[in-house]
């Protein structure tokens, strides 16, 4: 998870999209503290901070020397601060990640629309953004512009280049990548089936987008483009007093359809006009935590007899062994026998009953995303096997809810795959607080899926014997 900070000239306005010709002197957050903002993702689990350095007003939040409509020209820190350099310092001494949101579409700058003056300036303002604050580990491009606005093209791929040459460990998202995609919606919500694999040819950026593809990738695409989620705790993206956060029981449920669904969470929390995250926020992150650390701290599955239909190599290797899902991490995994070619199976056995309603799996993506079809059965009471829940792709992290159940033997069965199977973690875990809304995929969504693969498998002419 990420937290996303949306702040600006639109936080003093009541605004979420700016003209681009408010007063700079408006700007002036007396309060700011970027410590308290990384305090704030640090406590509660977020790995990074993102600010929108520069939105679609063009107002930047550094000292930029291709313009003047900046915090130089604010009250703020008498016109000498750089909230930039606040938070990467913040950043760095909290041990966090940093990443910066610099918007194509600039409603302030006369150069716009002037496609090669244009590129040159921006590509100018990405370049002090990436070479004047120490390591930048993600780069934000949107590609939103207002209908009625001036004609752009604008050269992504020299930016492209650019970002990865002068940070070569950042992650450029786009509504198509190169690195990580949009996920086709801003409600936090990955598709059920969610490959990070994908067609960068698919989809442009900025333009019409396929929100099913983006969604759902593609189990046959050429690029290795995982989805992330990106949704603000409040209506707006920008702090507006009239609104209030979502509720952490509802932050709890978009954390199951996206981390859950093999995505990052982009988490958009705005700081207020003072300069500091809202208590109210703050609250709510603090109860999200909480739910989250109640629910994913105790795994069942460390409790059982694991067992499986077979296991690569020696027996007695621990190398490939049903045993290494229960390890945190994912260069550890369990690999059926090269032999087996269909329903690769785990078993789990308790010494009592178990409760439980939250089945998470993971694969080792470094070996690349394999799983297409799984399902959970469990053992009743009069020795009849029972089916729980069932899933399509599993990728980095899958977490499913289901109606809560007993059981004292599991089996967990891998229907169908791409090649040869492996998982590298499976928990189980009792969520006492969430309501299930669904057990598993609806049969016809199912169906159009695996049809569906069959279609792409053949336009793409693709082979499945790849292995590693």
């Amino acid at each position: 998870m990420a937290l996303f900070l949306h702040f600006g000239t639109n936080t003093f306005t009541d605004s979420e999209w700016g003209t681009g010709h408010v007063d700079p002197s408006i700007f002036n957050p007396n309060l700011l503290n970027a410590t308290q903002w990384v305090t704030v993702a640090k406590d509660f689990g977020f790995k990074r901070v993102v600010l929108t350095a520069k939105h679609h007003d063009g107002f930047c939040l550094w000292p930029s020397k291709y313009t003047d409509y900046s915090v130089k020209s604010s009250p703020w820190r008498n016109g000498v601060g750089d909230i930039v350099a606040e938070l990467a310092e913040a950043a760095r001494n909290g041990g966090l990640e940093l990443g910066v949101y610099l918007s194509p579409w600039d409603r302030h700058e006369h150069c716009y629309g002037k496609t090669l003056e244009y590129n040159e300036y921006y590509m100018g303002q990405m370049t002090e953004l990436l070479t004047r604050y120490g390591e930048i580990k993600y780069v934000f491009l949107d590609g939103a512009k207002g209908d009625g606005e001036k004609d752009m093209e604008y050269f992504f791929d020299d930016w492209f280049s650019l970002v990865h040459q002068l940070q070569p460990g950042a992650s450029i998202f786009s509504d198509v990548g190169p690195d990580t995609r949009w996920v086709g919606n801003e409600n936090g919500v990955a598709g059920s089936t969610c490959w990070s694999l994908f067609n960068h040819s698919a989809i442009k950026i900025g333009g019409y987008s396929d929100a099913r593809y983006s969604a759902e990738g593609d189990a046959f695409g050429q690029d290795w483009v995982p989805a992330e989620c990106d949704v603000s705790i409040r209506t707006g993206w920008f702090w507006h007093a009239s609104e209030k956060p979502k509720s952490a029981m509802t932050l709890l449920d978009l954390y199951y359809k996206s981390v859950g669904r093999n995505c990052p969470l982009l988490l958009n929390v705005p700081p207020n006009s003072s300069g500091l995250i809202s208590d109210e926020d703050i609250h709510v992150l603090k109860e999200f935590s909480e739910l989250r650390n109640s629910i994913f701290s105790h795994n069942l599955a460390k409790f059982a007899l694991l067992s499986a239909s077979s296991t690569r190599g020696d027996p007695n290797d621990s190398q490939f062994s049903p045993k290494n899902v229960i390890e945190e991490g994912l260069y550890t995994y369990w690999a059926p026998d090269q032999g087996q070619q269909s329903d690769w199976t785990l078993y789990l056995e308790f010494q009592q009953v178990i409760t439980f309603n939250v089945l998470e799996l993971q694969e080792p993506i470094q070996m690349g995303q394999r799983i297409i079809e799984f399902h959970l059965d469990m053992l009743d009471e009069n020795g009849t096997w029972q089916h729980v829940v069932n899933g399509t792709t599993v990728g980095y992290r899958r977490l499913l809810l289901f109606p809560t159940v007993k059981s004292h033997l599991l089996r967990f069965v891998i229907d169908k795959s791409k090649v040869f199977p492996l998982i590298s973690h499976l928990g189980i875990y009792m969520d006492s607080y969430s309501v299930p809304q669904h057990v598993s995929d609806d049969a016809h969504t199912k169906s159009k899926f695996i049809n569906n693969l069959v279609f792409r498998r053949t336009a793409y002419n693709l082979s499945q014997s790849a292995s590693i």
